[in-house]
């Protein structure tokens, strides 16, 4: 892997809108065509295989998780239970996931798991690829995420319920938006017919027991870019295991499980030792170097860096009551202060492609740049 320098196209911010693509720089930039990172086939076939392992071991671990009951690691609600268990024995589909590796000196590792509500998928999927049209169209890049997607969803039509599926994110946040939108348009284009629909504006008809939309419609089909864990904790929430219609969610709740990062001391006790995983552990104990994480943290926040016993960096936030997790250190590799974080895409269980996120710290925030990438024989 290797981080090449290049100049960005000319006007390419108006480039990028016309794709859609609006939030490519805020307070700061976030699109970064300054540069890219080159690999050759051989790494992304490793890339690959790491992404079907892992995915595989994964859906052991949820197995792992509801036969033994370990849902207090997890901060799960009881009340919760008996759905997340229904939704797992019957199969409910996941359409994404995306893991965060990191890749230096010939080895890959799981930092974790976005398992849930992942982001960045529209611009690994698409703005990345239309990029690589314009530097070299003669090149390629690890990404099948728009095919696979469109391909997926086609798989799941008989399995939804008969009307809508909605696609739902909370209101003034443009990049979900943008993310469920692009989600919604390839359902569209697998034959799925999709209505909008914010998250706040899903109603529940208390007489009849189900959610109904702005028109008082029933809402059978679900995809929403809103967490798990906040659902568990809200109002409307309290009303899904009620919902006499048992409307579908997607993602599913058993990915309550792989979103949460109480996962991977699970995962390094069913399969301790193996390469693409770090050890991690619900206490701090055996690892002198490692980084201490929010069980349900997002962005980066309130992450501790321990070096030899000693803090060295640390992040702010407000995650933390719901517990951590302790994993080994396995700093992220350093191109000249930029530190890059590769976004593994698992699409209708398999493999799909690549985003770079990149940061100027080892903790990758929501301050972190996303960064092209192509395949360089």
């Amino acid at each position: 892997m290797q981080r090449i320098p290049i100049t960005p196209r000319n006007k390419w911010q108006q480039t990028v809108e016309q794709l859609g693509f609006g939030f490519h720089t805020t307070n700061v930039p976030y699109w970064d065509e300054s540069a890219y990172y080159a690999f050759n086939m051989d790494e992304i076939l490793f890339i690959e295989e790491a992404t079907v392992q892992l995915w595989e071991m994964c859906l052991v671990a949820v197995q792992y998780v509801i036969d033994h009951r370990l849902y207090p690691l997890f901060h799960i609600p009881s009340s919760f239970v008996s759905y997340l268990e229904k939704s797992w024995n019957e199969e409910h589909p996941s359409i994404y996931g995306r893991f965060d590796f990191c890749y230096r000196d010939g080895q890959l590792k799981m930092l974790e798991f976005n398992a849930d509500t992942p982001t960045s998928l529209y611009e690994a999927g698409i703005i990345q690829w239309f990029w690589l049209q314009d530097l070299d169209s003669s090149k390629d890049q690890f990404n099948s995420i728009h095919e696979k997607l469109i391909a997926h969803w086609a798989s799941l039509r008989d399995y939804l319920y008969p009307g809508s599926l909605y696609f739902s994110c909370l209101k003034g946040t443009l990049e979900d938006l943008t993310n469920v939108e692009y989600l919604r348009d390839c359902a569209m284009q697998a034959g799925i017919p999709t209505r909008f629909l914010f998250i706040e504006d899903i109603g529940w008809d208390q007489q009849q027991q189900i959610f109904v939309d702005e028109q008082r419609q029933p809402v059978k089909n679900i995809f929403k870019l809103y967490p798990w864990e906040w659902l568990t904790a809200d109002e409307f929430g309290e009303n899904i295991p009620a919902d006499k219609n048992a409307a579908f969610f997607i993602e599913p709740a058993w990915k309550m499980i792989l979103s949460n990062k109480a996962i991977l001391p699970i995962l390094w006790q069913l399969f301790p030792d193996h390469p693409h995983l770090l050890p991690a552990f619900f206490t701090s104990a055996p690892l002198a170097d490692h980084v201490k994480k929010p069980i349900l943290s997002r962005e980066g926040a309130n992450i501790d860096i321990v070096v030899d016993n000693k803090l060295a960096y640390s992040t702010g936030g407000e995650y933390g009551e719901e517990g951590y997790i302790y994993q080994q250190l396995f700093p992220l590799p350093d191109f000249g202060g930029n530190y890059p974080l590769i976004g593994s895409w698992v699409i209708g269980q398999q493999p799909a492609g690549i985003g770079i996120r990149e940061a100027s710290t080892l903790v990758t925030d929501n301050l972190s740049r996303f960064v092209p990438h192509l395949i360089d024989q």
